[in-house]
């Protein structure tokens, strides 16, 4: 009627593309909320597999590196604190396994690229040591974070189920229901532990020996202040919330206020690797005459040295802790 003229392939076409499109948000929604339940769900997966609560207490500390006491292994503390700090699920012969992998990987790479017998003995530290000991060490932070982020919502849970007239024991144990991993598995684990015959004050303390967050221990230092003094738990815990709130954005002001110091670091620490990189690849025999001088060695082991001066004191000028 007024000349518009449809055309049928570019309606099937459009079409096809929201079909495509409702298809690919129904897909990410089913795989978010799958990934959501699964991580919801993982100390009752456990839980299904063992019988009673005091194999759920044993196979639960046993998964985090602890004995079945709950105490930490023989051997090197800060590497038992690490692996327990990461959260990642404890399995000694498969770590070992990987461990070995690793190094044996690390040894060929390394060898292989500089064709030195130096070059095998520091690939196998590399992929045996720093490696492995570098992956724990970004869990740990990035499972402290995420405890920092959650801990608040954890303490609303709990002072509004005491609100409701529910005991200690049932608070702690609805966080362990409700909230996801890591805090989730964290206040169940002292859940179980209550329920295992351990007092509030120890299973909490026993949490905070877990985590290794200021946060967490300040909330354990006020159960356990309750505990010896008494008074209102519900307030002492409102203004606990309200606390660790306050310290984590404190927290991300440090991190904007110290944002251009670490980029200054990062900038001034991978320049000369860069350069160097560039140079060797684009003119590979540019270093080729003088590299096995005294003078050239001892004058890049110099620069070296002063690369890891210069970051050990910008990291004190950025690191800022509360």
């Amino acid at each position: 009627m007024f000349g518009l003229v449809i055309d049928a392939k570019l309606v099937v076409m459009v079409m096809v593309a929201a079909a495509v499109f409702a298809g690919v948000q129904g897909l990410v929604g089913m795989l978010t909320v799958a990934t959501q339940k699964r991580k919801l769900n993982q100390r009752l997966k456990i839980g299904e597999k063992v019988e009673g609560v005091s194999a759920l207490v044993i196979e639960l500390r046993k998964r985090r590196g602890l004995t079945s006491s709950g105490g930490r292994p023989g051997g090197l503390r800060w590497l038992s604190d690490l692996i327990v700090a990461s959260g990642l699920p404890y399995d000694q012969s498969k770590w070992l396994m990987y461990l070995a992998a690793a190094t044996v990987l690390g040894s060929i790479l390394v060898g292989v690229l500089t064709r030195t017998p130096l070059g095998f003995a520091g690939g196998a530290l590399l992929g045996g040591v720093v490696a492995p000991l570098g992956l724990l060490k970004v869990k740990a932070g990035q499972r402290a974070a995420a405890l920092g982020l959650q801990l608040p919502q954890a303490l609303d849970i709990i002072v509004r189920s005491l609100e409701a007239g529910h005991p200690v024991p049932s608070a702690v144990n609805l966080v362990g229901r409700e909230l996801p991993d890591p805090i989730g598995t964290e206040f169940g684990m002292a859940a179980d532990e209550i329920a295992y015959g351990a007092t509030l004050e120890q299973a909490i303390e026993r949490m905070s020996e877990r985590c290794q967050h200021p946060d967490v221990d300040l909330f354990a230092a006020t159960v356990r202040l309750q505990e010896k003094t008494g008074g209102n738990l519900t307030g002492l815990l409102k203004l606990n919330a309200h606390t660790v709130r306050d310290r984590h954005k404190m927290r991300l002001k440090i991190k904007a206020a110290s944002s251009e110091g670490r980029a200054s670091a990062m900038i001034l620490t991978s320049a000369p690797f860069i350069a160097v990189g560039f140079i060797m690849i684009s003119s590979p025999h540019f270093y080729g005459d003088v590299i096995d001088q005294p003078m050239v060695k001892y004058g890049l082991a110099a620069v070296g040295f002063w690369i890891f001066l210069g970051n050990m004191i910008m990291r004190r000028m950025i690191d800022m802790r509360l």
